[in-house]
């Protein structure tokens, strides 16, 4: 029998970790657990894989991350030894035809669930405003095929239908539609000759829709499919020029970091997009510096946590105009984030002041951020006493939520559930529960 080869490169990974044998593999299941994969290793695996024993190939990702979160840098299949080739020797991919191809998988409902599983990576390289200028450069027009002004101008009008689409339903209804989208029109007229401002404009439109999907994706918890579009997001706008949804996907990024704990990651990703943001004006900046304060406040930074709100607060209060813009921040939206900040801080009862004005401020149209942040509101009454305030907040989540297809939404009622069944011998309580549990089943 021929005899194995010691896999070097885990073996100087796992050291550089300070982990015990358990502690990998714990930290290996939890990767597994967000997406739904089971982990049914124990720790007596790790010496056989760094003895030369490959990992199966579905749980290869999973010992990558973990080292990559462990580790603070993304960890490829050839630097944990998976892989006898450098992805650095691999010719670099083709921009729009790996958009293509993300977009065709995310549109065959019997590929979406695959593709959905692909992880979250805490360690994610993310491409700087200078890397991805001319990245798109190499990309061969096609000369049959011209577009102009109005083609540009029919993709605009196209994402802000999705958009609404995904305000009022949420991700899970629209999400295929925009990738169809994709495929069937953007991509084309990227391909297509055009003048250099068309060209521009079309890669404009077309990281703006990206971004959007990447959301919807988000929303409904395909977390590591959200990722790629957000990074095909920041290609696209650098290639256009295009600070605007270049700062907004960056910081669309840090809300999913921050949504999934990643607290340093949101962070660096939230002071990014206010670092690549030139002169913005004072909605953008409460924009940019809200979800700064918010990340900070995950990590434990009290002084930068109330520093960046304090900045939100005046930059709010300086704008000059509450029409929809940037992602609709408007003042019901820095409430929320100084609701996130105080909560974070541990001051619970000014969370619930901040959650209680945001919902009093908020535009009747964006049912699923009522249904989320409602939610919300209820878990944090709860957790200092207030069961039957909370029984009254989540019977509203229930008159909105069977219109909203939502994972994000789907996350709150599971947590509904779970928080009212110790207190069942309370009538109220018992109501709400038995009223939102075939709901759930139904979603």
């Amino acid at each position: 029998m021929k005899a194995r080869t010691p896999n070097i490169a885990l073996a100087t990974l796992f050291e550089e970790t300070g982990w015990s044998r358990g502690q990998f593999m714990r930290a290996v299941a939890r990767v597994g657990a967000e997406v739904g994969i089971p982990f049914q290793y124990d720790e007596t695996a790790v010496p056989h894989w760094l003895a030369g024993t490959m990992p199966r190939k579905q749980v290869r990702p999973l010992l990558r991350e973990a080292l990559a979160r462990r580790l603070g840098r993304p960890v490829s299949d050839y630097a944990a030894g998976f892989s006898e080739t450098p992805e650095a020797a691999q010719h670099a991919p083709d921009t729009v035809a790996g958009l293509a191809d993300l977009g065709s998988a995310d549109m065959d409902p019997s590929r979406r669930s695959v593709l959905g599983a692909g992880l979250f990576s805490a360690a994610a390289v993310i491409p700087g405003w200078p890397d991805v200028r001319d990245r798109l450069e190499r990309v061969q027009a096609d000369p049959y095929t011209r577009i102009g002004r109005p083609e540009v101008a029919a993709i605009a009008a196209m994402t802000e239908h999705i958009s609404d689409l995904d305000d009022k339903f949420g991700g899970r209804m629209a999400r295929p539609m925009a990738a169809a989208f994709l495929v069937n029109t953007i991509v084309p007229a990227l391909r297509a000759t055009a003048s250099d401002e068309v060209r521009s404009a079309v890669r404009s439109a077309a990281a703006d829709h990206c971004y959007l999907t990447g959301f919807m994706a988000m929303d409904e918890r395909k977390d590591g499919l959200a990722q790629r579009y957000y990074t095909n997001a920041l290609e696209l706008a650098g290639a256009a020029g295009d600070h605007l949804t270049y700062c907004t996907t960056l910081r669309g990024m840090s809300v999913q970091a921050v949504d999934l704990g990643h607290g340093p990651l949101a962070l660096r990703l939230a002071d990014a997009a206010a670092a690549a943001s030139p002169q913005a004006g004072p909605r953008m900046l409460a924009f940019l510096t809200g979800q700064q304060a918010h990340a900070a406040a995950q990590t434990g930074d009290r002084k930068g946590a109330l520093l960046r709100i304090k900045e939100a607060e005046v930059a709010m209060d300086r704008a000059e105009s509450r029409a929809r813009a940037f992602g609709s921040y408007d003042p019901s939206a820095l409430n929320y984030h100084v609701g996130q900040v105080r909560y974070e801080l541990g001051d619970v009862a000014g969370a619930i002041e901040s959650l209680e004005l945001a919902d009093r401020l908020r535009e009747p149209a964006y049912r699923r951020t009522r249904v989320r942040y409602t939610a919300m509101l209820a878990e944090r009454k709860l957790e200092i006493g207030r069961l039957e305030e909370a029984c009254v907040d989540w019977g509203r989540v229930l008159d909105d939520y069977p219109q909203v297809q939502s994972g994000r939404c789907d996350e709150r009622v599971r947590v509904m559930l779970s928080a009212l069944r110790p207190h069942l011998r309370n009538a109220q309580a018992r109501e709400v529960y038995e009223r939102g549990r075939p709901m759930l089943r139904a979603s």
